[in-house]
């Protein structure tokens, strides 16, 4: 009778173990059925850019994915105004003067910043917060987000959102994928973390410190592309941007140009 019992017990304790493995299984089916129910095929952003100050071609599926997601990608194509923003890797020495002339023109940008860039440069960053600049997020380690689960997703921007936090009290809200890649996974998983996903109409090759062009090249190449609705991408390691940041917004509102915050962005 004994053996009876201990055996009957054997047999409730392999069930329950079984049935909890089960369950556990199906819980990851569950989770994994979720999030292959969205594309993750990588994306990288492009434009084609049009003379005469035409506004630029996105393309069809970078335009209906923003906009299934209300990202911000161009805007009204009725009004002259400029959105001008900067992505921020590490500082090279020049975000200061770029702030400098930002203040001197009255004029309000958006950096988009890394973690290494607010360890680094943590002094600058409060100075963006504190001059009324809107800080934004370009991930912990710039990683492409298409390329990383849902969970490190959450952990590249939420961890760069709770340490600025942190550091400054600021709450960031605007992400922009590193390298520009981006899936309607990705864009998913940003937007339930309250994020707002920015993308651009003018690029270009500005980031590469030892392949500047020179301030006349700089300054021809913005002014040429200059459009209603652009949202301008910087790089604020560029020797060439912060010497001719100056020029560049004068001369853009003498063209009847106006410099907005991303706060005051117009569909």
């Amino acid at each position: 009778m004994k053996k009876i019992r201990i055996y009957i017990s054997i047999l409730l304790i392999v069930s329950i173990l079984l049935t909890g493995m089960l369950i556990t299984k199906n819980n990851k089916a569950i989770e994994t059925s979720a999030s292959s129910n969205l594309s993750n095929k990588k994306i990288g952003w492009g434009i084609k850019r049009e003379k005469d100050h035409k506004r630029p071609d996105v393309g069809k599926e970078n335009k209906e994915l923003m906009e299934k997601y209300n990202g911000i990608y161009i805007g009204n194509e009725n009004k002259k105004y400029i959105y001008l923003t900067f992505d921020e890797g590490y500082e090279a020495g020049y975000t200061e003067k770029i702030l400098d002339v930002l203040k001197e023109n009255d004029v309000k940008a958006t950096f988009f910043i890394t973690a290494h860039y607010l360890n680094t440069a943590e002094e600058l960053v409060k100075r963006m917060v504190n001059e009324g600049h809107i800080v934004g997020n370009h991930t912990v380690n710039h990683k492409t987000l298409p390329e990383i689960s849902d969970k490190e997703i959450e952990e590249e921007v939420m961890g760069l959102h709770q340490a600025i936090y942190e550091k400054t009290g600021y709450e960031m809200k605007y992400i922009r994928p590193p390298k520009g890649e981006y899936s309607e996974r990705s864009l998913d998983a940003t937007n339930k973390l309250g994020y707002t996903t920015v993308m651009w109409t003018f690029g270009y090759m500005d980031y590469d410190e030892n392949k500047q062009k020179g301030t006349e090249y700089a300054k021809k190449i913005i002014l040429d592309n200059l459009h209603n609705g652009e949202i301008m991408l910087l790089h604020g390691n560029s020797k060439d941007n912060a010497n001719v940041l100056d020029e560049i917004i004068k001369s853009a509102k003498a063209e009847g140009y106006e410099f907005k915050s991303l706060d005051e962005f117009e569909r």
